[in-house]
């Protein structure tokens, strides 16, 4: 048995895999977990000073069971005042027959680059086909992937207001996504008028307190809503949420955390109104929605497990040199 941990530094990571195979990826996990071929995931939050953690833990039964966990800090002033990602941490990939550690990556870019992917195969799903306009809420890094992830699925959207809470936020990533892509990109002081012509929504912000409101969306929009991964986060109007057809990744952990956590504190609705999970979606276990439609994409470790596999069986092809021995 080989008894070698590989380490794996974020820049090769970003080197074994693309977005498209991301998006591959997640849409392989989600259906796995409708499938029945997913480990129960488990999620844990701890406020801290300044901060945040989230651990999750999850697996997948692939050629072999393998089970991962991440542990990340959410510090949103460390790009200020430290020169440090907002967000860091690492995952640990463990072969899950026998518990033996496989691997220790950095998780920045799984963690980003799947957030994005889970948007894409949801409104795969769930939007309408034919889209044309979009709307970005938050205009960080993870705002760029979104649309990145969109547009790998979506090539014909053609219109994208940028929306955040610092507008010079929103101009820099209207100059940037401009250089990427064909579409107009509108920087947005006016959050109404963009979001109540859009085919689709993305919420990426760490907000506290909702800006999305209700009366801005028209019928058959898509909402992504991401940003919401802590129990005191929250960017939608609990009564858009009630309203709205709800899937989500995984229930159990959305009831506790999320938009779906803060409708459910406010006693708009009740866990048995949510349509479902976007895996159950996938598989045809449900229906999909083109009416008003809200996603959330938190994600578990679940579906890390598909990449954190993809990055670690990837590697060794390539024979990656760091190793450790146990």
């Amino acid at each position: 048995m080989n008894k070698d941990i590989l380490l794996l530094r974020r820049s090769e990571i970003a080197s074994l895999l693309t977005l498209p195979d991301y998006i591959a990826a997640m849409e392989s996990a989600f259906r796995m977990h409708s499938q029945n071929q997913a480990l129960a995931p488990a999620l844990m939050h701890v406020d801290a000073d300044g901060g945040e953690f989230h651990i999750k833990g999850g697996g997948l039964k692939l050629d072999r069971p393998y089970f991962a966990l991440k542990a990340n800090g959410g510090f949103f002033g460390n790009r200020i005042n430290l020169g440090l990602p907002n967000i860091i941490g690492l995952i640990l990939l463990f072969d899950g027959s026998n518990g033996h550690p496989l691997a220790v990556m950095d998780s920045i870019d799984i963690t980003i680059l799947r957030t994005g992917a889970t948007t894409a195969v949801a409104a795969k799903y769930l939007a309408r086909p034919d889209l044309s306009t979009v709307t970005i809420c938050g205009c960080g890094y993870q705002g760029r992937i979104q649309l990145d992830a969109l547009m790998n699925i979506f090539p014909n959207i053609n219109q994208v207001y940028a929306w955040d809470h610092n507008l010079k936020n929103a101009d820099a990533f209207a100059v940037d996504m401009m250089k990427k892509s064909n579409a107009k990109v509108t920087a947005m002081v006016n959050l109404e008028y963009a979001a109540s012509n859009s085919d689709v929504i993305i919420t990426c912000t760490p907000a506290t307190e909702f800006f999305l409101r209700k009366e801005y969306i028209r019928p058959g929009t898509f909402i992504s809503a991401v940003g919401s991964d802590s129990p005191s986060k929250q960017e939608v109007d609990p009564s858009l949420v009630a309203s709205s057809k709800l899937v989500v990744d995984i229930l159990e952990q959305y009831a506790c955390v999320g938009e779906l956590h803060h409708a459910l504190e406010a006693n708009m609705m009740s866990i048995p109104e949510v349509h479902g999970e976007l895996g159950d979606v996938l598989t045809d276990k449900i229906e999909g929605s083109q009416s008003l439609a809200v996603e959330h994409g938190q994600g578990s470790q679940r579906e890390r497990t598909a990449h954190v596999h993809g990055s670690h069986r990837s590697s060794i092809g390539q024979r990656r040199p760091a190793t450790c021995r146990t």
